[in-house]
């Protein structure tokens, strides 16, 4: 797949995650937009990292990758804003149209402007070039995501386990100590009923 080709297929995916956006509500838009949040960091993660080094240096191109990495920053900074919300209120749901409307601004310019004068200053050969290290960097990227995800749920795991052990351990502790009270308070009890009740039947014999 060539680079233009990959990055319009994030475009798409992305605008379809907003059209279930507006369709939600409660808990299944936080989803929603979890799941455009990810997206996002991620298109603009590989744009950053492979595609606009290389259209940043000729001039026909220059002027709106800057623009992109700025356009880029706009929408970090709303995600990040909207990501905090544990709950759907009107103003999320504003902020969250504003999301939509930037990121729809910065695909046309891409697509229309962006893409068609890189086209033209790039080779073919590189545009298929600069496609595999778009599709490798973000394999790439996902792996590390997938294992921080991996390696938070374990040690949860971990921490629950640990949690219970520690409880579990207490348990016991608490008994043992109740039973050897209660062990201690019996065994003198009948010590002493015991030894009363030989007195008694001795001093009968006499």
């Amino acid at each position: 797949m060539d680079a233009f080709s990959l990055l319009k297929a994030d475009h798409r995916k992305v605008a379809e995650l907003f059209e279930q956006l507006e369709s939600a509500s409660g808990k299944n838009k936080l989803s929603v937009f979890e799941q455009i949040k990810s997206e996002l960091e991620l298109h603009t993660h590989i744009e950053e990292t492979v595609f606009y080094p290389a259209v940043e240096e000729p001039k026909e191109t220059h002027d709106l990758t800057l623009e992109a990495y700025e356009e880029h920053d706009v929408v970090k900074k709303l995600l990040q804003e909207l990501s905090r919300a544990r709950s759907v209120s009107d103003e999320w749901e504003a902020q969250a149209k504003v999301l939509q409307e930037n990121v729809e601004h910065h695909v046309d310019e891409e697509e229309n402007e962006l893409f068609k004068k890189a086209s033209k200053v790039l080779s073919r050969q590189e545009i298929e070039t600069l496609g595999e290290q778009l599709e490798s960097e973000k394999a790439r990227k996902q792996r590390g995501a997938a294992s921080k995800t991996s390696s938070s749920k374990k040690s949860a795991r971990s921490n629950k386990s640990a949690s219970k052990t520690t409880a579990a351990s207490r348990a016991p502790k608490r008994t043992r100590k109740g039973s050897k009270k209660s062990s201690g308070w019996k065994s003198s009890g009948t010590k002493s009923r015991g030894r009363s009740g030989s007195k008694k039947s001795a001093s009968k014999k006499r």
